[in-house]
């Protein structure tokens, strides 16, 4: 007899396998000794009320072998003679299509314009010690893109253009946990990506695939209205049957290449705000409502919070419990700021953007620049954060309840932002539309989750690069650019997903379409 059962528990009884055991034969109308086996599909947990629970969806078994559990094991064919698709980009949209299009029997030419994760690192050392920033390896810009060091969360609410779960199982045969087979917001941690990405990596090589570094693409090749491949930073060009362009939103210089050549773009609502960090301790208080926090069997409170103020969304976004604010700008006049986590979210801090909806007519006489007008005032945002803030990648930082009253503050708190901290009026400076909606939304946010506004939390500056200005339009169905064939925009840099977990799928998809197109079939 096989039974889904679905148990609401304390967060310590959530942790009692032999209590579990128990309330699921109690369930099934057996004894414990009659229950051949249970495991947990899906894990939550619910703090929307005062008590905490933790909610399992189980499958058990009693009387009844279970079926063999296999894992699931992807098998990529060897493709080295097979057609060849170039893909720009070795973020998650672009590894993913490339594992896709092995799959397929297609030959994937990778091209990214920064350093394997292991040389990448040593870069991001640098940065944290305040030294100057490497423009082509950085958070932003090198292998597993701008995800791959600023935190790795996996939650999406993009399924319908593709499979999420198979999106989880890639990553978890890769070496990610089995964990997030199960969590419903799961997390693979900045400190275990890397591995994962190094794996996908040697699998799309393995097949016969190829994967480049430090190759920046400058150019498209063009015939006509198709596209036959790119060139690169050296001259070298590089041909295929087609291109799936997955460069990600901070690569501003494919704007702008694509422009000059005229490829159509298309300017679209965006975000922009800062970074807010609290100690870890007071969300886990506000959240699990309760002053001892998060006890001993919950893990670091997380929130998502959101209003409209005058028209336009107040949210945050890319929340990051237990984690640290690293500095993610990718020129040396520009101060971004970004948010990362460890897989064990055991900082004593967390952080999240906090941002406001932009849309194209917000941007003032930045619009008479045309599609890229975005790009300018995206720019001009960071040159303000850069100048009050200090020298090299230092930030510009407030105390938030400063923030909302408008007040200098002279005293910092800790802080987890290594390259160290400035004290800035951001509330001043700050350009008008941004910094009144934040301050209001703020206020709101305080009445939602009590001591959120506090002298303790700091407002960071500036969290700019939640997505591009800029969309390179697509043809909903075949998922080619509208003007070019054989292109493909792709993930974040082309304005059609808004994370990991959904750059993955729709790199994929872009993969199967790419696929009808070089075969001339149907992917179904």
């Amino acid at each position: 007899m096989k039974r889904e059962i679905v148990l609401r528990l304390s967060p310590k009884d959530a942790a009692d396998d032999k209590l579990i055991k128990s309330l699921v034969a109690k369930k099934m109308k057996v004894s414990p000794d009659k229950l051949s086996a249970f495991r947990v599909v899906k894990r939550s947990i619910d703090a929307r009320q005062k008590i905490v629970l933790v909610q399992l969806h189980i499958e058990a078994y009693a009387n009844a072998k279970p079926p063999k559990e296999k894992p699931v094991v992807f098998e990529y064919p060897d493709v080295s003679n097979k057609p060849e698709v170039v893909v720009v980009g070795a973020g998650p949209g672009g590894y993913f299509a490339a594992l896709r299009l092995v799959e397929l029997g297609l030959k994937p030419i990778v091209l990214e314009r920064g350093k394997g994760v292991n040389e990448r690192k040593k870069d991001l050392a640098l940065l944290n010690r305040n030294e100057s920033v490497n423009t082509e390896s950085n958070y932003a810009f090198g292998e597993g893109g701008a995800g791959t060091f600023s935190d790795g969360k996996l939650y999406t609410r993009s399924t319908k253009r593709g499979d999420f779960r198979k999106v989880l199982e890639v990553f978890h045969f890769h070496g990610a946990s089995g964990d997030i087979l199960i969590d419903a917001h799961p997390h693979i941690g900045t400190d275990k990506l890397p591995e994962v990405i190094k794996a996908m990596r040697q699998s799309i090589i393995d097949a016969g695939g190829e994967v480049h570094f430090d190759t920046k693409v400058t150019n498209v090749l063009l015939d006509g209205q198709k596209i036959t491949g790119v060139e690169t930073q050296s001259g070298d060009k590089i041909t295929g049957d087609a291109v799936i362009l997955a460069t990600g939103h901070s690569a501003r210089d494919i704007y702008y290449m694509l422009d000059e050549s005229n490829v159509l773009l298309e300017a679209k609502t965006w975000a922009m705000g800062v970074r807010v960090e609290h100690p870890q301790d007071l969300i886990d208080q506000i959240q699990y409502h309760s002053p001892k926090g998060r006890g001993d069997y919950l893990p670091a409170a997380s929130y998502s919070l959101s209003c409209q103020i005058e028209e336009r969304g107040v949210y945050s976004f890319c929340m990051c419990p237990g984690g640290f604010i690293v500095p993610a700008m990718t020129d040396a006049d520009e101060m971004v700021v970004n948010g990362m986590s460890p897989s064990k979210r055991n900082s004593p801090w967390a952080n999240s953007g906090m941002v406001v909806e932009i849309r194209p007519d917000d941007i003032g006489e930045y619009q008479n620049k045309g599609v890229l007008g975005g790009l300018e005032y995206q720019k001009e945002l960071e040159r303000l954060a850069f100048v009050n803030g200090g020298q090299g990648v230092v930030a510009p930082a407030q105390s938030l309840a400063d923030f909302v009253d408008g007040q200098l503050s002279f005293d910092l708190p800790e802080c987890s932002y290594v390259p160290g901290l400035v004290a800035s009026p951001l509330h001043f400076w700050l350009p008008e539309n941004i910094g009144q909606r934040l301050r209001k939304g703020f206020e709101y946010f305080d009445r939602r989750a009590r001591g959120f506004v506090t002298n303790e939390a700091l407002v960071v500056g500036v969290e700019s690069r939640t997505s591009s200005p800029v969309r390179i339009p697509r043809d909903r169905m075949s998922f080619q650019h509208v003007q070019i064939a054989g292109l493909y925009p792709c993930g974040e840099g082309a304005g059609y997903a808004g994370g990991i977990a959904s750059s993955a799928i729709d790199g994929e998809k872009c993969a199967e379409k790419a696929w009808e197109f070089v075969t001339g079939k149907s992917i179904d």
